[in-house]
């Protein structure tokens, strides 16, 4: 009986020092959207998506400004076309419209790819060094403050060393 409470001490102890060593991991955290907007790649980036975003923007305010005209044109026209002309101008600022919507959302989608294209290297660059200053710091674990998570434990902050690493 000694003996079984000697084993089951002991089982006790073991338990509670190995829950207190996994206690003990070494947690930071980072604020990713803050490394991120601060890389210069990032701003290289957005300024070619908006450079981009311009360049469809006046495209589909001009092809605007012409359906406008067009449509003005001939509603004043009206009156002294027949109304198989009428029918066929009306069908034409239909078609007019319907290509600058399609327009529109071919732009759209355009602009989705090239986000992707250019933000994913900057995302996995940041990443990458956010990992290897964290395993070089020993951490185990490295937390997003960044996206809406509140910190609650008092682990270091790694966007200074981070910044460092990437040379920001």
């Amino acid at each position: 009986m000694k003996q079984l409470k000697t084993l089951l001490l002991a089982t006790v102890l073991c338990i509670g020092t190995v829950s207190f060593t996994y206690a003990q991991s070494k947690i930071a955290h980072i604020n990713t959207n803050d490394l991120i907007s601060a890389m210069p790649e990032m701003k290289a980036a957005t300024a070619e998506l908006e450079a981009l975003s311009k360049t469809y923007q006046t495209d589909l305010q001009s092809m605007g400004t012409e359906l406008q005209n067009k449509a003005k044109q001939y509603d004043a026209e009206a009156a002294t076309k027949t109304q198989e002309e009428n029918n066929k101008r009306q069908e034409e600022l239909l078609t007019m419209e319907q290509n600058a919507r399609q327009f529109q959302s071919k732009a759209q989608q355009d602009l989705q790819a090239k986000q992707e294209t250019l933000f994913k290297p900057i995302t996995e660059k940041a990443r990458a060094a956010i990992l290897k200053v964290g395993r070089a710091q020993g951490f185990e674990y490295v937390l997003d403050s960044g996206v809406g998570v509140t910190i609650v434990a008092d682990g270091k902050d790694l966007l200074n060393d981070v910044k460092k690493e990437l040379g920001i």
